[in-house]
């Protein structure tokens, strides 16, 4: 079968999968990414070894009438920061790669929820691309258990080898999974995080706090700390007893401080002043 493919590098094992069973790229289309927490340049290096056009820019009805002058089959989504129109006078199949455990976690990125409400399971879903976000049939899903301890970046590893997995189930039993696919039922639509919930609040209880800071991991977390706004990507806790104000500074060992928490302590070993991603050394690194 011939596809196109929306890709950026976390999703890379989605492309490989769909090769590896002998489906043929026609296109790649990516968009443009930070570079911190989506990268696409092993994406366009893989289009380039495989001698397939990329487009950078949004997807239109004239690039799908493009798909279909090409002979394209199906448009597989895999990571894409834009709705895509409808596809169907186009192409004959179009799926996405949602990852969550559809159909809980609809939205553009749940990983961040998934720990931040304490999830016990997670995976990835392949459905059908429709209209409205993450709701089409589901055509297979790969689950796995989310540990007490999880972060962001092992929950977001896990689910980059769940999508390898999954498209390998759904790239050699394609058509039968299509037919067969199931409606998803009622559901949950999960916002993209505010600055708010990622804003440590010194008042909670330690656990509360570290939950926060694996949540949200490479993303960063906002604290208010002498008075000053601070980024947070890595920290360490405890509990103990005593008698000082939440959010007090309490330590300061080589740019690493120790703050009060409402039932022990917090240290925040690599935080900055200057906001993620902004051209600056990390401070306490």
């Amino acid at each position: 079968m011939r596809f196109a493919i929306t890709l950026t590098d976390r999703y890379l094992p989605v492309l490989e999968a769909f090769l590896a069973a002998g489906w043929q790229p026609v296109k790649l289309f990516t968009s443009s990414v930070d570079d911190r927490i989506f990268h696409n340049k092993l994406s366009l290096e893989r289009a380039q070894q495989l001698d397939i056009p990329v487009q950078i820019s949004r997807m239109v009805d004239a690039d799908l009438l493009d798909l279909n002058a090409r002979g394209c089959d199906a448009l597989v989504v895999a990571s894409y920061r834009w709705r895509i129109g409808d596809w169907q006078p186009h192409l004959r199949y179009a799926v996405n790669f949602h990852p969550s455990p559809l159909p809980i976690g609809r939205g553009a990125y749940p990983v961040v929820r998934a720990i931040l409400d304490g999830h016990t399971r997670w995976g990835i879903s392949c459905h059908k691309l429709t209209a409205r976000f993450d709701s089409g049939d589901i055509l297979a899903q790969e689950t796995f258990p989310i540990a007490p301890e999880e972060c962001h970046e092992s929950l977001d590893l896990k689910t980059q080898l769940a999508s390898g997995a999954l498209a390998a189930r759904v790239a050699g039993n394609f058509e039968a999974l299509w037919r067969d696919a199931t409606a998803q039922g009622e559901g949950s639509y999960w916002k993209l995080f505010t600055d708010a919930e990622r804003t440590l609040d010194f008042s909670q209880p330690v656990e509360r706090i570290m939950r926060t800071v694996r949540a949200f991991g490479e993303y960063e977390c906002l604290a208010k700390v002498a008075e000053a706004q601070v980024y947070v990507r890595r920290a360490v806790a405890w509990e103990a007893k005593h008698t000082l104000a939440p959010g007090t500074v309490v330590h300061n060992s080589a740019m690493r401080l120790v703050v009060a928490a409402s039932d022990g302590y917090v240290g925040l070993l690599e935080w900055s002043l200057i906001a993620p991603g902004a051209p600056a050394q990390r401070i306490g690194r």
